[in-house]
């Protein structure tokens, strides 16, 4: 065997046995292990090198507490029950509106990228619709919906489907021409060309605009949450400001990052499977 033919197994973190199957490599989890290692680097750095500032005096840590006193706040709200309180009633909202949003920007992104009739009757509301800002739904929600879980929610929803309806219509409207000249030959009606060769040609770029509206959907959850809420991690923003408590503020933004990388990280984790056939390239 040629540095050629071995050449792959090395980038894919696998390697062959005598029949030619490939199996893991040893090294791959301590290679994930370095991952999360390297990213953690300088959110750590840049913390560490803001707290010895504030301790000797080179800056003053009023406006931007230093990180041992946000995490002195976090510690007193997890101690207190508030914390936990708060982030869960923050992500069943962002489920919620994730769910609902994901399904409709599927389906409309779906047809549109189909029927190029339905794409020139709805994308140009649709693209007007995307650059409203989040805040400018705030009113119009609570008039319809009042200031409850379905203002909230709803809001959300809307954050999700703007790039999930794109990435699909986009991604459809891209694929292979002759993919779609087989699935016609085999008689596949528009819904079965659609679910059985579409939306599987798509799913790489399905999975993107997943993560990206699940973005969307925890920086929408913010503005739903100036929506008169109670709880919420978007209440302690506001209570933060309106008792002058920056470490509260930047302890719920910091809450805020972790929840929105964990997020992700699950998405991304429970997408990888189903995108193994993938023959990428990986960065080393």
């Amino acid at each position: 065997m040629t540095a050629i033919d071995t050449a792959p197994d090395r980038l894919s973190g696998a390697s062959a046995t005598h029949d030619g199957r490939l199996v893991p490599s040893a090294s791959a989890p301590f290679a994930a292990w370095g991952s999360w290692f390297v990213g953690l680097l300088l959110p750590v750095g840049l913390a560490i090198a803001w707290e010895a500032a504030v301790r000797f005096g080179v800056a003053e840590g009023r406006l931007l507490p230093p990180p041992s006193r946000i995490l002195a706040t976090l510690w007193d709200l997890a101690r207190s029950g508030e914390l936990w309180r708060h982030v869960t009633t923050t992500s069943a909202r962002v489920f919620g509106g994730f769910l609902i949003g994901v399904m409709a920007g599927t389906i409309i992104g779906a047809i549109s990228g189909y029927s190029g009739l339905v794409r020139k009757l709805v994308d140009p509301t649709l693209q007007g619709l995307r650059s409203i800002p989040s805040i400018a739904w705030v009113p119009l929600f609570l008039l319809w919906m009042g200031i409850f879980e379905a203002s909230k929610v709803a809001l959300i929803a809307v954050g999700v489907f703007f790039p999930v309806y794109l990435g699909v219509m986009g991604a459809i409207a891209t694929v292979d021409r002759k993919y779609v000249e087989v699935g016609r030959i085999f008689r596949l009606s528009g819904p079965q060309l659609v679910t059985r060769i579409l939306l599987p040609a798509i799913l790489p770029a399905y999975v993107l605009s997943l993560r990206g509206g699940l973005g969307l959907g925890w920086m929408f959850v913010v503005a739903a949450e100036f929506m008169g809420a109670s709880e919420g991690l978007g209440y302690l923003l506001v209570d933060g400001q309106q008792i002058g408590k920056p470490d509260q503020i930047v302890a719920a933004i910091i809450t805020f990052a972790i929840l929105g990388k964990a997020s992700d990280g699950l998405l991304a984790a429970i997408s990888k499977p189903f995108l193994r056939w993938q023959d990428s390239f990986q960065h080393h």
